[in-house]
């Protein structure tokens, strides 16, 4: 049962549900949304599920390995499996790899190949863009590495259509457009740990107030993008457009109240209200899809 948890916990079962939400809402949405698009049964939802979940865990178990340096150094992550000698390097790195071939491989023939070549994208763009080349080298580490989120969005929109149209990349990229203002929250409350560790985060390079600029920046641009949605042909309805302006909206108070007052205790508040609002968008997709009122 101990080997079992610390499985577990090299897969991040947390980021493992987020991305699985994500491409489920996109299959459902695209199934429904998308003219001519075929019906997906269950066992289409389970498909997504289980490749996604295998790519989430597999990609994470890969990141654990790679970082088992630096998370020796930080106090959030020095209980991990790997540094904290309970799991040894060789079996996470087996993992890893043993998942993520078995989610791209699942997802081609349980799915089709787009769907398959977009999972192929998540797991490279986090593993080898944002964990073994940026995050050691780059403030721009997460920006670049958010394409990994969306790249689970695109993977179940081409799952029920077998190929991608301007809605469901742009729905997808939501995730790329939401990740910097997620999680240089998270780098500020934990500013401290990451300068010990020698990771170029932005608050680590820039300060804690140009980093909340930074953050108040992003989300203005994530507000506008999100609506915007629904005032494109063919594009989402009120339902969506009324969810996402009353989440997006929250979060920007709270990005804006950050700049006034550029805390790791703050900014860890602001990261509890930006951190619900992707399930939010998503489940604003469902919804929209089922009870789709269009403004056009």
């Amino acid at each position: 049962m101990a080997l079992l948890a610390d499985i577990v916990e090299v897969s991040k079962p947390r980021i493992v549900v987020l991305l699985v939400i994500t491409a489920v809402a996109s299959m459902y949405g695209a199934s429904r949304l998308v003219e001519g698009a075929p019906d997906v049964g269950y066992e289409q939802y389970l498909h997504i599920i289980i490749a996604g979940a295998l790519a989430s865990a597999g990609s994470s178990a890969l990141n654990h390995y790679y970082d088992r340096d630096i998370d020796s150094m930080m106090e959030r992550t020095s209980k991990r499996p790997i540094p904290a000698g309970r799991l040894s390097p060789r079996t996470v790195l087996a993992y890893g790899l043993a998942t993520s071939c078995a989610s791209v491989v699942y997802g081609y023939v349980a799915l089709n190949p787009a769907s398959a070549a977009f999972i192929a994208l998540g797991i490279f763009s986090y593993v080898i863009v944002y964990t073994a080349w940026l995050k050691r080298l780059n403030t721009s580490n997460i920006v670049i590495g958010g394409i990994a989120g969306s790249a689970a969005a695109w993977a179940g929109w081409a799952g029920a259509t077998g190929s991608m149209d301007l809605l469901g990349f742009l729905v997808g990229f939501l995730v790329f457009v939401w990740t910097p203002s997620h999680f240089w929250c998270l780098a500020m409350k934990i500013r401290d740990e990451y300068a010990q560790a020698n990771v170029p985060m932005l608050p680590v390079v820039i300060g804690m107030q140009k980093t909340s600029r930074y953050i108040l920046v992003n989300t203005i641009i994530l507000v506008p993008y999100s609506l915007a949605l629904s005032f494109m042909p063919a594009g989402m309805g009120a339902v969506y457009l009324a969810i996402a302006a009353v989440s997006g909206g929250l979060m920007l108070a709270y990005h804006y109240k950050l700049t006034k007052n550029p805390t790791s205790e703050f900014a860890w508040k602001a990261y509890k209200v930006t951190a619900p609002y992707l399930t939010i968008i998503f489940a604003a997709v469902v919804l929209d899809a089922a009870f789709h009122v269009p403004l056009f």
